[in-house]
């Protein structure tokens, strides 16, 4: 008996140890994986962004933003940031996306003094989470050792991307696709505190939706957005009226007061299940930044390629 248990044993633990030396060795985002290997990276980037912001405040939401898109499509795998025909750049769902100049600035600083080194996809976490910092937001750990993609999918944008016309289902669905839940939504959908949108994107809002919005917000915007394109289709907004290149909680403010710029950001505050989320952000700026920066620590691991996979790109825009 103690044979045959000796020899079930003895072949049960060859089977481990085969198993674990074929299978591959999936590479672990850290914090240090840049210290040996590239140690100034994390100021090098720092120091771009915030020349970045200083000289254009918009220049933080364009990065968050250029963050959200990359990670939401494919992973954070900087796909976002290769052109070309058929690329996630191209696609209609990246139409008025911007800020492309700042991380090819960043990622030039950085090939400066560790060239072939850092990846885009980790640039591109690293300064979203610089360009918080830099108009007043919270700051979060990121962790290193994202690699980026050769390919980019125009398809995947146009399917996973979420729109500024969806409602509060379609927003839920959305986010819990990619493994957020509604307050992890909201507390992301919180970074409309920055940056601006086109009339084209919100003329929906002002004419065609039944949510409430504040009268004299509703004049102001038809105003500067004739109900009928092309006209107007340029024209900018702030997402955030009251402090649009600060990072604060107004945006929750705003939407209590009728006063969201897109459908998908009224529907958030509109008598249903988002509502109580809303007014905690509201009344509490330091629970809103909290959630915030744990949600975006979230984010930016998404689908992320390490190890072997993925290549280090000299230059963003290309996929060699």
């Amino acid at each position: 008996m103690g044979y045959y248990t000796s020899t079930i044993l003895v072949t049960i633990f060859i089977i481990l140890i085969s198993v674990d030396y074929f299978m591959p060795c999936k590479a672990q985002l850290s914090t240090t994986f840049y210290d040996t290997t590239c140690p100034s990276a994390l100021s090098t980037i720092q120091t771009s962004i915030n020349a970045a912001v200083s000289s254009n405040g918009r220049n933080a939401a364009s990065v968050i933003r250029l963050h959200f898109h990359d990670c939401f499509v494919q992973g954070c795998d900087a796909s976002l940031l290769l052109g070309g025909a058929g690329s996630e750049k191209e696609s209609a769902a990246n139409d008025g996306v911007v800020g492309y100049d700042v991380i090819d600035d960043a990622k030039a600083a950085v090939e400066s003094v560790c060239p072939g080194v850092v990846s885009c996809a980790d640039i591109l976490a690293v300064a979203a989470r610089d360009a918080s910092v830099a108009v007043g937001g919270p700051s979060w750990t990121v962790r290193l050792g994202r690699r980026d993609s050769q390919d980019s999918n125009a398809a995947e944008a146009a399917t996973d991307l979420p729109r500024g016309n969806m409602n509060l289902g379609e927003l839920i669905s959305n986010f819990a696709n990619k493994g957020f839940n509604t307050r992890e939504m909201v507390a992301l959908s919180g970074s409309h505190t920055l940056g601006q949108a086109r009339c084209v994107r919100f003329r929906g809002r002002i004419y065609n939706s039944p949510l409430p919005i504040d009268a004299a917000f509703n004049s102001s915007l038809t105003a500067i957005c004739p109900p009928t394109a092309p006209t107007g289709d340029a024209t900018l907004q702030p997402l955030d009226l009251v402090t649009p290149n600060t990072f604060d909680n107004n945006y929750f403010l705003n939407l209590r007061a009728s006063r969201g710029l897109l459908i998908s950001d009224q529907v958030l505050f509109n008598g249903d299940s988002a509502d109580s989320i809303v007014t905690e952000y509201a009344d509490n700026p330091a629970t809103f930044d909290s959630d915030f920066a744990a949600a975006m620590v979230k984010m930016s691991e998404i689908e992320v390629l390490t190890g072997t996979s993925g290549i280090i790109r000299t230059v963003c825009t290309s996929a060699t």
